[in-house]
């Protein structure tokens, strides 16, 4: 008698195994997000948006996802197909029927997984052309300045509220570096401000590591981003976003943030060996507290600017456009 047909088949242990396996997988599933609530669930795991730009990027991440869900059930959904009805102790067939040259099924999975990445590059296109695309006129410019180890920032405002200090067409030395359309843009007697963080720095609210970076709530901010030494990457978490912060090359991006709160930031770039260390704060407030903060930094003595990146000859840095 066949073992497959008897009281003994070595199928009710397999299952029984096969049952815990799945019961395990559920677990360890649903345990790795037990500190989120079902109202996160959405997101997949994001943090919650705190600009303009970042609800747009958690749509994509999500249509990312639905996308993969539901390739991954219908693959998974064939190969279980296969490994169940096409067993071998339910054909008793030691070698099945093979199938070969059979063009349909060759073109469609020719076919379909173009067309998955054809969708997946034309919305992640069209998403990235709208988040990097700049305003003709920012009401605020911060240069971000990465370093080993820790962050600069440089607040380039008309602080003192003269617009002929600076005078017009006068480029602070600290930001020749800067290509000459960021600079052609910066508002009318921007003197500017600074903050130049270490390590050991602390938010005196959170006590959370490293500087921090002020916004005001409700105002478009554009970032400029330049290195001193190493590539790093300037990554606020719940802005949904990061960019590199590359030494010789400068890269830009705005925000509008929504939500006023202290938020944690990193650098997102193996840079060294404290790259873990390379932590700050971005502190969103009222448009009357971040003027006041910047009156603040000016009477303690932090004006003008911190050198914005590595020197570069003037064909190079004004060699790349601002066009995608």
């Amino acid at each position: 008698m066949s073992p497959y047909g008897s009281d003994r088949s070595p199928r009710r242990p397999m299952r029984r195994k096969l049952l815990q396996a799945l019961t395990a997988g559920v677990v360890l599933a649903t345990a790795t997000g037990c500190s989120y609530t079902w109202k996160d669930f959405p997101r997949l795991g994001m943090p919650t948006p705190v600009t303009e730009e970042a609800p747009r990027i958690l749509s994509l991440w999500q249509g990312s996802w639905a996308a993969a869900l539901i390739t991954g059930i219908l693959v998974w959904g064939l190969i279980m197909w296969s490994v169940i009805f096409h067993r071998r102790s339910r054909t008793k067939i030691e070698v099945p029927a093979q199938t070969r040259y059979n063009m349909p099924i060759e073109a469609l999975y020719t076919v379909v997984p173009l067309i998955i990445v054809s969708v997946l590059f034309y919305f992640t296109a069209r998403d990235e052309s709208k988040l990097l695309s700049l305003s003709k006129k920012p009401a605020h410019t911060i240069n971000v300045i990465g370093f080993q180890w820790s962050w600069g920032f440089n607040y380039v405002e008309n602080v003192d509220g003269d617009a002929a200090t600076p005078k017009a067409g006068e480029t602070p030395k600290e930001l020749a570096s800067l290509p000459d359309r960021f600079i052609k843009e910066f508002p009318a007697g921007a003197e500017g401000v600074y903050e130049k963080g270490v390590p050991g720095d602390r938010n005196p609210q959170t006590n959370n590591p490293g500087p921090t970076l002020y916004l005001p709530k409700g105002e478009k901010v554009r970032f400029i981003l330049s290195s001193n030494d190493v590539i790093h990457s300037f990554w606020v978490v719940p802005f949904l976003f990061k960019q590199d912060v590359i030494p010789g090359h400068t890269n830009v991006f705005e925000v509008t943030p929504t939500q006023e709160g202290t938020f944690m930031g990193k650098c997102a770039e193996l840079c060294g060996v404290d790259h873990s260390r390379m932590l700050f704060n971005v502190k969103v407030v009222s448009p009357e507290k971040y003027r006041a903060h910047l009156k603040e930094l000016a009477e303690k003595g932090q004006t003008g600017f911190l050198p914005a990146g590595i020197k570069q000859t003037d064909p190079a840095r004004n060699a790349e456009t601002n066009k995608l």
